[in-house]
């Protein structure tokens, strides 16, 4: 066939690889994302030519997993893990055929129009990138049972205080690697919705009450022990990376955002246990996750990250993980009663469970049923009112369990944990400033929300309800107005209408704060409840000036600088308070 004269653009929108365990299979490969809704042909075609490449090109047989959803579909394939690029190289070209689209030829990619001189190209890419000593000394860790990381920089045998790291392209000969000074380390992971960085801080407490030096990563940075190494966003596979690999830590914690886990797929799989702590309807739309089941899948394929016989913990109150646990893991299971009827049938099967009854929180596992102490005496909840920290504090209790940590010492962070704003910033942070209550935390979705403004009722007495509401770019129209409806739901007598400082992503500035505005009118608030304020620091400003003695300020903040910004203005008016001789009260320590 000869070269079309005419060319249109490729037929999909994204081409990735997969360099860890993801959505689709347990090893690494590649994935192309396109918005076209394909037909059996197509999708017959595309197969038959990405089996026929890997033949040709000798990789072994690996699984082909075409996933449609309602923008389109996610098309992906197994592929050796030093030939990556060549893989989505060999995605793109198997798509463009199996869709007939006539494309302008790039010099230096596969041609569209024959399969010959395409596969020519194919195979220079995978001789120009074949690495055999990368794939040598991966099987050599396997045979001494220690754990790998790699990226394009970097690669890592052995994890934190056991640890040493080569750049990527000057790696050692087996037999020239000091294997005995190698070792693992205790990890955990958390996913979920709702309550990551908080179960993510909570476990990293625990071990460092057992003696370890603990590194953690989260939507905050990356952490040893209480001390912030960097500050920015590294829920993400980088993030994980940079823990295991700080030769300080002896135990790690990390947050897997689900971003990263769909763009990329896992950082690690050798972890000892994984939670998720909940599935909410957000960031549907993305990645082709459409709806909630689409969701609860992505979320536990971090189950795909535990080494052979890790624990996977569940929320056994969240009817999306429960129909969509997977077969064939270890299991605990976590909820507010402890004798929920999943975790009585659990117990009965010898399976490790934590929850509350006649407010004590109970964790039953190896050592029989364990006593951490009354629910309201622990900081986090606010006196048993934050319920949602309560699931979070049960399901900490089962991962830090999990890694070898006694109930004492458990029992014992929970009855401080949260006493100290700086132990868990950002999230449920409490200020009582000139009679005011005035919380601070990131609820960034409308369960998130829900429950930080029933935390909020608990406070309030006949005093007014004021609240910061924002909600990110990414979000589709009918998830921003659901935010919008949680929060009218509540009456609060002002709304500040904020954007999201570096969350945009695509929407003008004052979109959302409108998008929002429109459903608070819908659901019955007053327009002169409201005012749009874009700027975070601002309006939170705005809500403190309009406060007075007995009101309730929410303040959703969620940008790192602005959330910075707002709880420095609430410690130095803390302090004003006091050396004015207003004593802030107990609640300013919460």
């Amino acid at each position: 066939m000869s070269q079309p004269a005419t060319g249109s653009p490729p037929p999909f929108e994204g081409s990735r690889r997969l360099t860890g365990p993801n959505l689709y299979f347990t090893g690494c490969g590649a994935v192309l994302e396109t918005r076209l809704v394909p037909d059996a042909a197509q999708l017959a075609a595309w197969r038959e030519r990405v089996s026929w490449a890997c033949a040709e090109l000798g990789w072994p047989a690996g699984a082909v997993v075409a996933r449609p959803h309602r923008g389109g579909a996610a098309l992906a394939f197994e592929a050796p893990i030093d030939q990556l690029f060549c893989a989505t190289e060999v995605n793109e070209w198997a798509w463009t055929v199996a869709c007939m689209r006539h494309v302008l030829h790039a010099p230096g990619h596969p041609s569209a129009w024959d399969r010959l001189p395409a596969l020519v190209t194919l195979k220079a890419m995978a001789a120009a990138e074949r690495d055999p000593l990368f794939r040598q000394v991966i099987e050599a860790a396997r045979q001494h049972a220690l754990p790998v990381l790699w990226d394009d920089d970097e690669f890592s045998l052995g994890l934190g205080s056991g640890s040493q790291v080569w750049p990527r392209h000057s790696l050692p000969q087996p037999d020239d690697v000091d294997w005995s000074a190698l070792h693992g380390a205790p990890v955990a992971m958390v996913t979920g919705s709702n309550g990551k960085t908080s179960t993510v801080r909570l476990v990293a407490a625990c071990c460092r009450e057992h003696g370890w030096d603990t590194g953690f990563n989260c939507t905050d940075g990356l952490f040893l022990n209480a001390d912030m190494l960097k500050a920015s966003d590294y829920s993400g596979p980088a993030g994980a990376r940079a823990v295991l690999r700080n030769r300080q830590v002896q135990a790690a914690v990390l947050e897997a955002a689900r971003g990263g886990m769909l763009r990329r797929g896992l950082a690690f799989d050798q972890a000892d246990a994984a939670i998720v702590t909940n599935i909410s309807a957000d960031h549907f739309g993305e990645y082709g996750i459409d709806d909630l089941d689409g969701l609860a899948q992505a979320k536990l394929l971090i189950a795909r990250g535990l080494r052979p016989g890790g624990l996977l913990v569940l929320n056994a109150d969240d009817a999306q993980l429960c129909s969509n646990a997977p077969s064939g893991n270890r299991l605990a299971w976590f909820a507010l009663d402890f004798n929920a009827p999943t975790l009585r049938e659990a117990r009965t099967a010898g399976v490790a469970t934590c929850g509350v009854t006649e407010g004590r929180l109970l964790l039953s596992g190896a050592h029989g049923i364990e006593d951490l102490g009354a629910v309201v005496d622990m900081p986090l909840t606010v006196g048993g009112a934050a319920r949602y920290n309560i699931a979070n504090l049960a399901g900490a209790a089962l991962l830090a369990d999990a890694l070898g940590i006694p109930a004492p010492s458990i029992a014992r962070v929970f009855a401080r944990f949260g006493a100290q704003r700086s132990d868990n910033p950002g999230r449920l942070q409490r200020w009582r400033l000139d009679g005011m209550d005035v919380l601070l935390d990131y609820a960034h979705n409308p369960d998130g929300l829900q429950g930080l403004l029933q935390a909020a009722r608990s406070l309030r007495s006949k005093g007014r309800l004021g609240l910061v509401l924002g909600q990110a770019g990414n979000r589709q129209d009918l998830d921003v107005q659901a935010l919008a409806a949680v929060a009218a739901g509540f009456r609060p007598d002002r709304i500040v209408l904020k954007d999201m400082d570096g969350y945009l992503r695509g929407r003008k500035p004052g979109e959302v704060p409108a998008l929002l505005a429109n459903e608070l009118l819908r659901q019955g608030v007053p327009a002169d409840a409201m005012v749009t304020v874009l700027p975070e620091f601002e309006a939170a400003c705005n809500l403190l000036d309009w406060g007075r003695s007995g009101d309730v300020l929410v303040m959703p903040i969620h940008a790192l600088g602005a959330r910075r910004a707002v709880s420095d203005l609430l410690d130095a008016r803390s302090r004003h308070d006091v050396s004015s001789g207003h004593a802030s009260g107990p609640a300013a320590a919460h």
